[in-house]
């Protein structure tokens, strides 16, 4: 499905910036955080274009984030091409296969945020694809003006699997910018669920 096609089925996209973001969840409870190509921009300071945005949270904190953004934004679970309106604070109440939540003032408004849903807690990131990997919360996250985005050894691991132009394209960027506790670490979870992935070469 091309972009017009998306669009013209499911709706308009507001361009949203990170300042947004930290801005939308300023006086949140949980934990949350940039991922995607900004979180990759961020840190290496090189420019690129962006498609989206894509602030994460802890799926187990759903009640949280549906607390927040109560009475501004209209929470919709995604999940195999359908939307479903959330009316429950349990996870478990999800569609199978949800990892992302939508969000717009009402109907006749464009979407606002997607809003990834990831697996852990306050205290410990896990890898969604694989839950063996993880770290503390404390370092999967870093902060830069109120703004918190995932590491960038973790969003490569993240767009490893699908390997298309851009994301081969942002590793090419980030590369030069990773010291070598980073290399080693992405190496390590590349091996792990990847093995034999064309970016180990360049890491070693």
């Amino acid at each position: 499905m091309d972009d017009a096609e998306f669009t013209r089925l499911y709706g308009e996209w507001v361009r949203r910036t990170p300042e947004d973001v930290r801005d939308f969840f300023d006086g949140y409870p949980g934990v949350w955080w940039i991922a995607g190509g900004w979180s990759l921009q961020a840190f290496t300071g090189v420019r690129r274009h962006h498609e989206d945005i894509d602030p994460g949270i802890l799926r187990a904190q759903l009640p949280l984030i549906r607390a927040h953004a109560q009475g501004r934004l209209d929470l919709w679970a995604a999940s195999s091409g359908a939307l479903k309106p959330v009316a429950s604070d349990d996870p478990a109440d999800l569609p199978d296969g949800c990892g992302q939540l939508w969000s717009r003032r009402s109907a006749a408004d464009p979407w606002e945020y997607d809003i990834l849903l990831g697996p852990g807690d306050p205290v410990e990131w896990q890898y969604k694809r694989d839950t063996r990997i993880r770290m503390p919360m404390t370092g999967a996250l870093w902060e830069r003006d109120g703004i918190r985005y995932l590491q960038p050894e973790i969003q490569l691991l993240y767009k490893a699997k699908g390997l298309r132009a851009k994301d081969q394209a942002d590793f090419d960027a980030t590369l030069p910018f990773l010291d070598e506790r980073r290399r080693s670490w992405l190496a390590d979870a590349l091996e792990r669920t990847l093995p034999g992935h064309p970016w180990l070469d360049r890491l070693a």
